[in-house]
Parts: structure tokens; sequence; C-alpha cells
């Protein structure tokens, strides 16, 4: 256990970090769970209002430094690409 205040700051700040990036990854797996759902039912109109919904979040996450850039933009592809699929 830390002994140092500086230390036991981290702790706390470390965990409440956590907490919240846990939380916003949950929500980005159901957004895309939802838009997987509606393109498996082959709903054109739900499908490309969950993607709308899942990119906004996943866009979000990138912007607050819990996903990579990168990682944003291969979610968001794939995701798109999906949609398209049912074209």
């Amino acid at each position: 256990m830390a002994n140092i205040k500086s230390a036991k700051k981290r702790i706390l700040v470390n965990q409440t970090k956590y907490e919240r990036n846990k939380s916003v990854k949950s929500a980005v797996k159901t957004a895309v769970k939802k838009v997987e759902a509606a393109v498996e039912a082959n709903d054109k109109a739900a499908a490309n209002e969950a993607l709308i919904a899942a990119t906004k979040l996943i866009e979000m996450a990138g912007s607050k430094g819990i996903f990579h850039k990168n990682n944003v933009a291969r979610k968001v592809s794939r995701l798109t690409k999906l949609v398209n699929t049912i074209a």
C-alpha cells in the first residue's frame, strides 16, 4: 500500500479513470451488438440508425483516449462494411 500522499492520490485517480473507461467500453460493445443484431435481422433502417449511434460512441471514446485512433477507424470501418452488406 502506498505511503506517499501523491501515490495515494494516483491510486484514487487511476481507479476513477478505470471505472469510467470500463463503462464507455461496455457501452461501445453494446452499440456494436445492436448494429450486428439489426444486420442479422436484415433491417436496413435500424442498422443505419444503430450504426450512427455506435459510430458516435466509438469516436467519442477515441477522442477521450480510451481507444487508439487506428482502433477507432478499424471498428467504424468494419461496422460500416457490415451494414453495407445488407444492400
